[in-house]
């Protein structure tokens, strides 16, 4: 696979998303298919791994760390504070310096690792300086406990606020033909400041691969349930929608999630998408993205088909969305 930098870090063009082997989008796989992903994707050519604290309260990094810390020398781990208590028990947005720190010690412990590549900010605390919570993340970055500090959510005016405390390696965002809040002013800002993007979400929740066609389906605990996009009559413009977009990935001669990806990939050598999955199939499928080149007019005719004015719904229901930093779409706001 094409390889990106992160920091001081090569890594693989795709990286793997892990938080749907634990939480998010109903029940967690069994622990020998999520073993299967997670060993396969090695196998794949896979040398990022993405996991954080709140996912499964624990669940994930634990799982992270039982089935991959014997190979521990053949990726680069990344993980995240902040939607925690100091425990990692306890769900709450939480950037206070004390809380970072002990958290860490916490992942450490679940990772089975003496260090954690990349440690992000996975959501700035309001009530607590971006600077106070960077300066923390410095100190476990002088004190060996990790390599590189990311931030996730935050606007590029948060962004450049927190690299002028320690240099930022990464921010990761959602984003995807079907999301491009990070097309306002966030990729500008990691491209002047030599920070690389991290894509999470990069096949629209699953809905840009197929998987979602029937909202009905969606399983009790799925949060999709909750999310604009996938209610009512929402949910079936999009769907209509997709439809058009199965046609152009027949046109480049690759599957939907295929044409997301490589389309992320042709955007800038700085974006690295993070798909998540459960099938060892659909991991290997998005692996494949890395080898598809799509021509100029593919480009173009997914930028104008998929877009902030095409997609019917917010990214989130209100609650959530106060969470985030991130500059909103004019639709979104």
């Amino acid at each position: 696979m094409q390889t990106r930098r992160i920091g001081q870090f090569e890594v693989s063009a795709i990286g793997l998303g892990c938080m749907s082997l634990s939480h998010a989008y109903g029940a967690p796989p069994p622990r020998a298919q999520a073993e299967q992903v997670l060993l396969g994707a090695l196998d794949a050519g896979y040398t990022f791994f993405d996991t954080a604290a709140v996912y499964g309260l624990g669940h994930n990094e634990t799982l992270v760390g039982e089935v991959l810390s014997p190979h521990r020398d053949k990726f680069m781990l990344a993980s995240k504070c902040g939607i925690t208590d100091a425990t990692g028990t306890q769900r709450g947005i939480d950037g206070r310096p004390e809380t970072i720190k002990a958290l860490c010690e916490v992942s450490l412990t679940r990772l089975k690792t003496e260090v954690i590549d990349l440690y992000y900010l996975h959501r700035m605390d309001r009530q607590v300086p971006i600077e106070d919570s960077v300066g923390a993340l410095a100190d476990l970055v002088a004190a060996g406990k990790i390599r590189e500090i990311g931030l996730s959510e935050v606007s590029a005016t948060t962004l450049r606020r927190a690299h002028a405390v320690h240099p930022i390696a990464a921010l990761q965002t959602e984003y995807s033909p079907w999301t491009r809040n990070p097309e306002i002013a966030v990729l500008d800002a990691c491209r002047d400041l030599g920070v690389a993007f991290v894509a999470f979400s990069p096949v629209g929740r699953g809905f840009l691969a197929g998987g979602v066609t029937d909202a009905a389906k969606l399983e009790e605990g799925d949060f999709r349930r909750a999310m604009p996009r996938f209610q009512g009559e929402a949910f079936q413009a999009n769907l209509a929608l997709y439809r058009k977009f199965e046609a152009l990935a027949r046109d480049a001669g690759c599957t939907t999630a295929q044409l997301c990806l490589a389309w992320l990939l042709q955007k800038d050598e700085i974006i690295v998408p993070i798909p998540g999955t459960t099938n060892p199939d659909h991991m290997r499928e998005d692996a494949a993205a890395a080898g598809v080149t799509l021509s100029d007019a593919a480009m173009a005719r997914v930028d104008q088909l998929v877009n902030g004015d095409t997609v019917t719904g917010s990214r989130y229901a209100p609650a959530m969305q106060a969470s985030v930093d991130t500059e909103l779409m004019p639709t979104e706001a």
